[in-house]
């Protein structure tokens, strides 16, 4: 190796060697301090696994993997569904992310028969351990486009992602752009705190400002074998971080802090490092002119530090006439999550103008809807 690249493998093995000593300083502590408001915990009856009691299936990948699914279809029984609205989930999480999101929407939906479907990425939650070589954003939106064909064969879809799983949907539409053109089954689509390229610009380790994190991303990058090795130490250092990144600052809510961190910790290690060094390369911006040929909605908190404010804003500006933003007042990363009430309304919103199948104007420039606990 050269003398640059010797420098980065050193830099990895001194990230590696470093996690430990940081896993027993002040970030944990730091996390579990945050927790402790005297306040009443707003989801303290809410049961996150819950989700997993829906009618399951499984859908087999390209390549040969199985993706545990879950759907319901609303409205009376015996119609068939207007259309499929695809949930795709986010980085180290899994479908019971989307918790809040199902159960509400089948409420407001009631009268109206709409197929929700929901899938744990490969690596992620009860489908299949993901093999290294693909862990990659282009191999997630070839499995969107399985559940899709396998699930929903015919019939409007609407496409909703968060964090990753945006990622993952910009790239479906780069790959297969027919599927969002004027005859194409996707008339909408939901980009919840994500973004389309620019992660190590801002968000991930700038937006953290986090030494322990840069430290882990230089050893992803250089020496990933001795951060798979490491297990242990990696994931005692690393899960605090994630977790502390989640919420907003004025967030409360232990129980769904308990939930995103066992979302964390039941994700292999070897998918985290593996998606984190996919995530750092993540460029989908030549999708966006495929998305703006059907109606959007672009969702981010305010106080996202792993995908920040300005990269949906960005999104937004490049999505057509038909596009909102819903930026959200004190939230962080976990927005579907912290603000379930809006981010449930954003969607429903957004079926309703892709069942319109007509284009309309944006109706308004800046919507901005304050949740904050």
């Amino acid at each position: 190796m050269d003398r640059s690249e010797r420098i980065g493998w050193l830099a990895g093995v001194t990230g590696v060697a470093g996690l430990g000593a940081v896993a027993a300083g002040g970030v944990a502590r730091n996390v579990a301090r945050r927790r402790v408001h005297g306040r009443a915990d707003p989801f303290a009856d809410i049961d996150f696994t819950s989700i997993y009691d829906d009618p399951a299936t499984t859908v087999t990948t390209d390549d040969g993997l199985e993706l545990a699914v879950r759907s319901v279809v609303t409205g009376p029984e015996g119609i068939d569904p207007e259309l499929t609205v695809v949930f795709v989930h986010g980085f180290s999480l899994r479908m019971a992310s989307w918790h809040f999101q199902r159960y509400a929407l089948a409420e407001q939906w009631s009268d109206r028969p709409i197929r929700m479907v929901f899938f744990d990425h490969r690596g992620h939650g009860r489908s299949d351990p993901a093999p290294s070589h693909t862990c990659t954003i282009g191999q997630l939106a070839d499995d969107t486009g399985a559940v899709i064909r396998a699930i929903a064969p015919s019939g409007p879809v609407v496409l909703v992602g968060h964090s990753m799983g945006g990622m993952s949907v910009m790239g479906l539409a780069r790959r297969d752009p027919a599927l969002f053109g004027s005859d194409g089954r996707v008339t909408g689509v939901g980009l919840i705190a994500t973004a389309s390229r620019g992660l190590t610009e801002a968000g991930l380790g700038e937006g953290l400002t986090n030494p322990l994190l840069d430290a882990f991303r230089l050893s992803v990058r250089h020496v990933p074998a001795l951060v798979r090795a490491g297990r242990g130490v990696t994931r005692a250092a690393l899960e605090p971080v994630l977790v502390a990144a989640s919420f907003g600052s004025d967030f409360y809510s232990p129980v769904a802090g308990r939930a995103v961190e066992k979302m964390i910790q039941n994700t292999r290690i070897e998918t985290i490092v593996d998606f984190l060094h996919a995530l750092e390369d993540h460029d989908e911006s030549t999708a966006l002119p495929v998305l703006a040929q059907v109606p959007s909605v672009v969702v981010c908190g305010n106080e996202d530090r792993l995908t920040p404010l300005q990269k949906s804003m960005r999104m937004y500006g490049e999505l057509g006439e038909d596009s909102e933003l819903v930026v959200v007042d004190g939230a962080g990363h976990m927005v579907p999550m912290e603000e379930p009430e809006i981010v449930t309304a954003a969607i429903a919103e957004l079926v309703d103008r892709a069942r319109a199948a007509v284009p309309q104007p944006r109706r308004r420039w800046w919507k901005k809807m304050v949740g904050a606990r």
